[in-house]
């Protein structure tokens, strides 16, 4: 990575219905990410983070989308955030925090790229979804609505961020290692037009093979990749510190695979590493393996 990786941290933990991952930021950072990049010779720039109110300070609102309002506050801050970053030629790491922040780091990314008349492909690394809109949400849970929101008009108080809608488009985004939706949002997902390989798709074609058409559909013709890495698409032996586990998910070698290949491609713009949630974790097991896979994302090697 020649570019300076700017970390931003986004303790955002009002997606969800479970506490802890507003730390998610702070064990990245007691993982020694930092200091792990800069001694792969990248400029490191620590952002801080950007702070959430916490649920016990505020009403859900509309039940259907609990905390919109200060999650879209947050996410529009993000917005804000990772577009000066690429404005200044730089690299948006975003350390969440739970995944509604994607409706803001995706966004920045997408506007960026506009200005190249280019589409922005995006692989979005997750055990869930995130397509769920207010309508077919069964919890109101906004960390299952970032990617309806990027996608299309819903929830409008996401999709509007940045002031254009959609930011990506149904045949430049993939999701990689589904394993886990809901009945509504299976029919939303098979309608959408998206690509998706499900941890059925990697056991039988391998990882790699899975990684290589994902690249193929989303990175060509655009501008370059957007990755939104959710920790629990790994599976929860290595990564048991997240709000959703869901058993049968990537194992180690597959998760640095993937980040591998993103990183051997050339392609990448900006990545969200979310929802770790260090109350559930095990001697901060998932954030050092969140750290690991950026590093690998950015251009470690192992020769």
């Amino acid at each position: 990575m020649s570019l300076p990786v700017h970390i931003i941290g986004v303790s955002l933990d009002l997606g969800g219905n479970r506490r802890g991952v507003d730390m998610g930021p702070s064990a990245f950072r007691i993982a020694g990410l930092g200091e792990r990049l800069s001694a792969l010779g990248i400029t490191v720039v620590d952002e801080g983070d950007l702070v959430a109110p916490i649920p016990e300070t505020k009403t859900f609102g509309d039940r259907r989308k609990k905390y919109i309002r200060e999650i879209a506050r947050v996410c529009e801050r993000l917005y804000k955030t990772s577009l000066g970053v690429l404005e200044k030629g730089g690299f948006p790491l975003v350390l969440g925090g739970d995944h509604s922040l994607a409706a803001g780091s995706v966004a920045a990314s997408a506007d960026f790229v506009r200005r190249e008349n280019k589409p922005l492909g995006l692989i979005w690394v997750d055990a869930h979804g995130d397509m769920n809109t207010p309508i077919t949400s069964s919890s109101g849970n906004v960390h299952g609505m970032p990617l309806a929101s990027l996608l299309g008009p819903e929830p409008a108080e996401l999709s509007k961020i940045g002031g254009f809608s959609p930011k990506v488009t149904p045949d430049k985004t993939v999701l990689i290692g589904i394993r886990n939706l809901d009945d509504r949002e299976k029919e939303v997902m098979r309608e959408s037009g998206v690509t998706v390989f499900t941890m059925k798709d990697i056991d039988r074609a391998g990882i790699a093979s899975i990684v290589e058409q994902a690249l193929a559909i989303a990175g060509r013709d655009s501008a370059g990749l957007h990755v939104s890495f959710d920790l629990d698409v790994c599976d929860p032996t290595i990564a048991p510190g997240v709000g959703t586990p869901v058993k049968g998910g990537l194992d180690y070698r597959e998760a640095h695979m993937v980040m591998e290949m993103v990183a051997d491609s050339g392609l990448l713009r900006a990545l969200d590493l979310v929802e770790v949630n260090p109350i559930l974790d095990d001697r901060n097991t998932t954030a050092i393996l969140g750290a690991e896979l950026a590093l690998s994302a950015l251009g470690q090697k192992i020769i």
